[in-house]
């Protein structure tokens, strides 16, 4: 079974490095400030006459209340007021960037992120809905994979009603963790009631899929606590989970300067509770998709990759990465064939960008012949858990093992530690090495040495 993990305490201490999560390769770290508009507008010309289909993500970065934990960009404040200045920026980029593309192709995928979507009034939420239809041809038969994240905080049943009526049909719960001195110790007090009214609203009104976020490592949280968590948000019954490990890194983040360090738990505890919480979730039935990633066996996320067909992309795991993925927003990043592109993640710079009617595009790179090769070596790896040379090998015309010649001894390292089996035609990720898939990708990353890994979280 694709599912299947086997949980070897020794393997994931020697590889568990510090490593990027490969929603992109190369990763975001790589972008630099020589890709501008221009390039943008180049790829949206591609992208037209491609007919491709086209993924919106749309970043609201409003937050009524701080999260210490949090490492998103965001804009904490009270004033409601401050969401429609925004708003009229990113209708404006909404307009300038759709009369690039051709009108007929199809938004097969959308999601609201932030920060808090719902900070939005629902006003708002409609306002920002029909732009979107009125310049992105959105579908209206609820075939498309339409989500936002919800703080249940935010949300309640006249707000669900809303976002289903304006045309979603998936969920994300931030929820992290139950136990109060947990929530306390991060700045979210959340009780277990907002959350079930929220789910209980979403399938009332037939919402296709429900995701729930949880965090271990956080401040006070013990392997005991986390899993009574655990326990009940599988009475909660998602259809997917996300269970993230925190990677507290102060120096970058601010917020998390305000979590007590001393309060944090080993991590010997971090180790017992992903053990016990992947435990609890395939004995309740859950797959393990890989990279903190679970779902139930008829999830779309379970069937793609049963079939081969699962894609990684800047909104995680997919079945839409075929689509050119617009971001909108301040610091939405774009995928649009080969280009990747960020918007300014400052929200005056983004605001006095489009306030000139010019568009906010700070940062980007553009993939070369290597980064598409290796992009689809670590895609498959990191969504497969194994890499047929052949389909390689036809695809971009090289000789596998010639090509990677120099990476061989490392990768035989891993077959003798039990991490992967490696023979003259593929590579297999084993049991044992899945939790370490992260690591297995790091291998065929050009770029990883010429940066301080302290850049990037822990792969366990």
């Amino acid at each position: 079974m694709l599912d299947a993990i086997r949980w070897d305490t020794d393997l994931i201490r020697r590889y568990d490095l510090a490593g990027p999560r490969y929603t992109s390769y190369p990763t975001a770290v790589q972008f630099n400030s020589q890709v501008g508009t221009f390039d943008l507008f180049h790829a949206l010309r591609d992208s037209r006459k491609a007919q491709r289909p086209l993924s919106l993500y749309v970043h609201v970065p409003f937050c009524a209340n701080i999260c210490y934990y949090c490492a998103c960009n965001k804009v904490i404040t009270k004033d409601r007021g401050r969401a429609q200045p925004y708003l009229q920026r990113l209708e404006q980029e909404i307009q300038l960037i759709a009369c690039h593309l051709d009108p007929t192709q199809k938004v097969e995928q959308l999601h609201f992120g932030g920060g808090t979507p719902t900070f939005l009034s629902h006003d708002e939420l409609r306002q920002l809905m029909a732009h979107l239809r009125k310049h992105f041809n959105l579908l209206n038969d609820d075939s498309g994979d339409y989500g936002i994240e919800i703080d249940p905080r935010e949300a309640d049943w006249s707000t669900m009603g809303l976002l289903r009526e304006l045309g979603f049909n998936r969920v994300s719960i931030g929820l992290q963790d139950l136990d109060p001195a947990v929530q306390r110790a991060v700045n979210r007090l959340q009780s277990l009631e907002e959350t079930r009214a929220v789910i209980d609203a979403a399938r009332t009104l037939q919402f296709r899929s429900i995701n729930i976020d949880l965090i271990y490592g956080l401040p006070k949280q013990t392997p005991e606590n986390f899993a009574r968590t655990v326990e009940e948000v599988i009475h909660l019954q998602p259809d997917r989970l996300s269970v993230f490990n925190y990677a507290h890194l102060p120096e970058r983040f601010m917020p998390q300067r305000r979590i007590n360090s001393n309060e944090l738990p080993t991590p010997a505890q971090k180790l017992e509770m992903l053990q016990r919480t992947i435990e609890q979730l395939i004995n309740a039935g859950y797959r393990y998709i890989g990279m903190d990633h679970f779902a139930l066996p008829d999830d779309e996320l379970a069937i793609a990759q049963e079939e081969s067909t699962l894609q990684r992309n800047f909104q995680g795991y997919t079945t839409h990465g075929h689509c050119d993925l617009i971001g909108l927003g301040v610091s939405a990043i774009s995928q649009i064939g080969d280009l990747y592109c960020q918007n300014s993640s400052d929200l005056n710079h983004y605001q006095n960008a489009l306030a000139a009617s010019q568009l906010a595009t700070s940062r980007g790179l553009s993939c070369n012949a290597d980064d598409r090769l290796r992009r689809a070596v670590i895609q498959q790896l990191i969504c497969t858990f194994s890499l047929e040379f052949s389909d390689i090998e036809q695809a971009f015309n090289i000789d596998f093992q010639g090509y990677f010649g120099e990476l061989w001894p490392q990768l035989q390292d891993m077959a003798k530690d039990g991490l992967i089996e490696l023979d003259r035609d593929r590579i297999t990720i084993l049991p044992a090495g899945r939790l370490l898939v992260r690591s297995v990708c790091m291998v065929f990353d050009a770029y990883l040495e010429q940066h301080s890994r302290q850049r990037f979280s822990r792969v366990i």
